[in-house]
């Protein structure tokens, strides 16, 4: 899944502007982004249209996961507000693969652990401690550190 900040929502922004906006930048159809969301093509034809304004939990979590953003956009959407929390990009030492994007669960503000694996999800390198700011390299830019545990797994 990519995220990017093309992605945020734009201020007044309308849910079915910003769900329009986004599937149209992935270039996928209703149809596949309803499958990928695991929801009904006409629920997601309904949102679209500026039917349904708010969203259920299932649908939320399908939809931040078929277009590769976080929950707390379409929450801020739905309510009318703006994304105001600066983004921290956090990874799962384990199970995040280096030169890829991250899960988008972890940007949720709530995420601590990851769903996968129960790491404690990392934002700042272990060794400096500054914020992990791209996800394109394996190492921090300020000391070399791997952002990858390059160890096994402590439970």
């Amino acid at each position: 899944m990519t995220f990017s900040h093309d992605k945020l929502p734009i201020d007044g922004e309308t849910l079915a502007q910003y769900v329009r906006r986004v599937r149209a930048s992935l270039k996928n159809s209703q149809g596949e982004i309803a499958a990928k969301a695991g929801i009904h093509i006409q629920s997601l034809g309904k949102i679209e249209s500026g039917k349904t304004t708010r969203l259920n939990a299932k649908t939320k979590a399908g939809l931040s996961g078929a277009l590769g953003i976080p929950e707390n956009y379409l929450d801020a959407v739905c309510k009318g507000a703006s994304v105001t929390q600066v983004i921290t990009l956090k990874i799962c030492p384990h199970c995040w693969k280096p030169g890829t994007e991250a899960d988008p669960i972890w940007f949720d503000l709530r995420s601590k652990y990851c769903f996968l694996c129960g790491t404690l999800l990392r934002d700042r390198c272990m060794r400096c401690n500054e914020p992990i700011m791209s996800l394109k390299f394996k190492f921090c830019p300020y000391c070399g550190q791997p952002y990858k545990d390059v160890n096994n797994r402590v439970s």
